[in-house]
């Protein structure tokens, strides 16, 4: 047999093998996929069990077995099984929410950076309150039925379970809207400071409105950062104002963003345009180009897309978000990329267009008359 005979059969056995490995690895994958339900519902877990705060204790951040989480928590969950806890903690340990601590036999935790996000701060704000409000009730009933977006895009899938749009449907529960207040809470100060310390483009304005303001929070912060900003409007619908503390310098006004907007020398808004089609952000951003002088400033915030598609953690954090929108509020509500935004903006009237990448999932987008 001759010698090139023989590399031809030992190369097409390598082949072979790698051809059965990637099978392998796809196989596993799908394992993965297919089960990654238990990824959100075991996060959903421990923030119901508030183990955060319990390994946190002020900054001590102790690593601790499932048995002294349990110890530390209320006198009904203490009495809980401290081995099912320890399994839903190593699950989320694989994905960088805990780090885990081996001793032996004996497994103790702690909280990484990302599990230090669900740790409620002296404000009361974290993460928590976010991840609750994914995982009620009402939306999950929606998931089973995410194809039917591709089927029938006229209605969305919690529609479809609920019989109603969320917004609606939230405004009928006090204590669903209220969770949803505390997660946009927990979400948007972090945001908020990111903002404060790289864009510089609230200089100078003197009436600023918030569309979408909701308890006000975005706004409070930036007069703070702003004194220079004489009155901040927050503008939402009439039942979301009505719930909103009194803020120096802040006047709340309850209306309708698809029929007009308060005038002033700029507007903002956060994770507003996201929920709505590209027709309905049109007449939003046609409102707030009516309410500001020539020269004056839309200054959104937003989840963008990246062109490509890669595997980043960021890109499928907003793709993720995308479905979301999709499956909860809009089935053609969207995130979309910063090419969408700025051609959205000129058919709103807003001849220039400027991108800020100051966090890593919202984007802010400036547009100006």
């Amino acid at each position: 047999e001759s010698r090139q005979t023989t590399e031809y059969r030992a190369s097409g056995v390598e082949m072979a093998d790698e051809t059965a490995e990637s099978r392998k690895r796809a196989r596993l994958a799908i394992y993965e996929l297919a089960n990654m339900i238990s990824v959100p519902m075991s996060l959903n877990a421990v923030v119901r069990l508030n183990v955060a705060d319990a390994i946190w204790q002020g900054g001590a951040n102790t690593p601790l077995t499932a048995s002294q989480i349990l110890a530390r928590l209320s006198p009904s969950v203490a009495a809980g099984d401290p081995e099912n806890l320890q399994r839903i903690l190593r699950m989320l340990t694989a994905y960088g929410v805990f780090a885990e601590h081996l001793d032996g036999a004996e497994r103790r935790y702690s909280l990484t950076e990302i599990g230090k996000t669900l740790v409620t701060d002296a404000d009361g704000l974290s993460y928590a309150p976010y991840v609750l409000q994914h995982h009620q009730d009402a939306l999950l009933r929606a998931w089973p039925s995410v194809h039917e977006a591709v089927l029938d895009p006229a209605t969305e899938p919690f529609v479809k379970a609920n019989g109603e749009p969320a917004y609606s449907y939230y405004g009928k529960k006090p204590e669903m809207n209220d969770l949803m207040l505390r997660a946009m809470s927990g979400v948007s100060v972090p945001f908020m400071k990111a903002i404060l310390g790289g864009y510089s483009g609230f200089e100078g304005i003197k009436r600023l409105v918030d569309v979408g303001g909701s308890a006000g929070d975005c706004l409070r912060m930036i007069l703070q950062k702003h004194p220079t900003i004489s009155e901040g409007i927050n503008f939402d619908l009439p039942e979301v104002v009505a719930k909103a503390p009194t803020i120096p310098r802040v006047t709340h006004v309850g209306g309708d963003m698809f029929r007009s907007i308060p005038g002033g020398d700029a507007v903002f808004m956060k994770w507003v345009l996201t929920t709505w089609t590209d027709e309905e952000c049109k007449l939003i951003m046609e409102n707030c180009c009516k309410a500001l002088p020539v020269g004056g400033k839309l200054i959104a915030c937003e989840p963008v897309l990246p062109k490509e598609t890669d595997d980043s953690r960021r890109t499928r954090a907003l793709l993720e978000g995308d479905i979301f929108v999709m499956t909860i509020y809009r089935a053609k509500g969207k995130h979309r990329t910063e090419e969408d935004f700025k051609q959205l903006g000129l058919s709103a009237g807003f001849p220039h267009f400027r991108a800020f990448y100051l966090d890593y999932f919202y984007t802010l987008l400036e547009f100006q008359k």
